[in-house]
């Protein structure tokens, strides 16, 4: 039996516990909040120990991964508190709102030997999988453009009832480094490392230190050209969209679907309609089906299915009993935090940013 502890009693935390109670082997043992009555209202759930000492939580026992779903600006000091520990780390996503307070951590997970990862749980949806998978296997061809939208909506109250979100010291920024980083995230991990970006932010609409409302110009190592936009602001909000193009066609993924395959040749070979859920059989050129109802007006930043959480969480379970390296860790984690961080540095200075410089 594997043994998780819960750090925070949030909304996403709720999630990581459902996600931890449907996979067998795994349970939660503990959960630690700095209001005991939230650690408690979230441990009776799962029949686990409550905690309002972080020093208590870190050494109870048996304990073997610890599930960070606290504010972001604090991702990176629990961590390496519980890597100090000799405990495994997995932590929504960002690892933390800086390149150097990740790089911290992997310091420190090196040096123990412990794994860490991130909640990037997009890079496990079945047709996000289907969409690597083709361009790993180059039937995209050459890397042309790449774009990512994520056009959400978030009302006043969302921000007005947290302590953090829109915050610098713990968001860490606003619609680009908490909704959009999932997107970023897919974009260069699909398209290769991101060698600079050109952008613009702007609080448009909510009154928070961050911004709602962002748009950047990517250049790839490859000489691939990409477009990411990100917001809060657009309301009534609309589901992401990914498009993929490459020298031999185009893939389009619209929330988490599929919808458009459009390749030289015929993608029947590779992509079905069966695959994606649609009605009918082979597609010898295109697939085009509705995407699932979005969360993009959504106020409060629940999760209906902890599905997604799920498969992140028995990756990481298998790869720590394993040896290998989870299907996001601490090193992929920081790549785009690093590429975030580019992007505010060059809305502040108005110039182009190279990543990681």
């Amino acid at each position: 039996m594997t043994h998780v502890g819960i750090l925070g009693a949030g909304n996403i935390s709720d999630t990581h516990v459902r996600a931890v109670r449907s996979l067998p082997g795994v349970e939660v043992s503990a959960v630690y909040s700095p209001t005991l009555a939230n650690a408690r209202r979230l441990a009776d759930s799962a029949g686990a120990a409550a905690y309002d000492d972080l020093s208590r939580f870190f050494a109870h026992t048996p304990l073997d991964i610890v599930s960070i779903g606290s504010p972001s600006g604090l991702h990176a000091e629990q961590a390496i508190a519980a890597i100090e520990c000799g405990l495994h780390v997995l932590v929504e996503k960002p690892l933390d709102i800086s390149a150097a307070r990740v790089n911290a951590v992997i310091a420190a997970a090196g040096r123990r030997n412990i794994q860490v990862g991130v909640f990037f749980q997009d890079r496990l949806k079945p047709d996000i999988v289907r969409a690597k998978r083709l361009i790993d296997e180059q039937r995209l061809g050459k890397p042309v453009m790449a774009s990512g939208r994520v056009k959400w909506h978030r009302s006043p109250e969302y921000y007005k009832d947290s302590r953090w979100r829109g915050t610098l010291a713990l968001d860490g920024g606003g619609a680009l480094m908490n909704q959009g980083i999932h997107t970023v995230d897919l974009l260069q991990w699909m398209f290769g490392p991101v060698a600079s970006v050109a952008a613009t932010v702007a609080t448009r609409v909510h009154a928070i230190e961050s911004e709602d409302t962002a748009a950047a110009v990517l250049t790839f190592r490859s000489g691939a050209i990409g477009v990411i936009e990100a917001a809060t602001s657009v309301y009534p909000g609309y589901a992401r969209r990914l498009e993929l193009t490459g020298s031999e066609g185009t893939l389009i993924i619209e929330q988490d679907t599929l919808v458009a395959v459009d390749l030289r040749g015929n993608a029947s070979e590779v992509f079905t309609a069966a695959d994606s859920g649609a009605d009918s059989g082979n597609v010898a050129r295109s697939v085009r089906a509705a995407p699932p109802a979005s969360a993009a007006s959504a106020t409060v930043a629940s999760v209906a299915d902890a599905t997604p959480h799920a498969r992140v969480i028995a990756d990481f379970v298998d790869a720590i009993r394993s040896g290998r390296t989870p299907v996001c860790d601490a090193r992929e984690g920081q790549k785009s935090v690093a590429i975030v961080e580019a992007i505010y540095h060059s809305a502040r200075t108005g110039r182009t940013v190279a990543v990681g410089r």
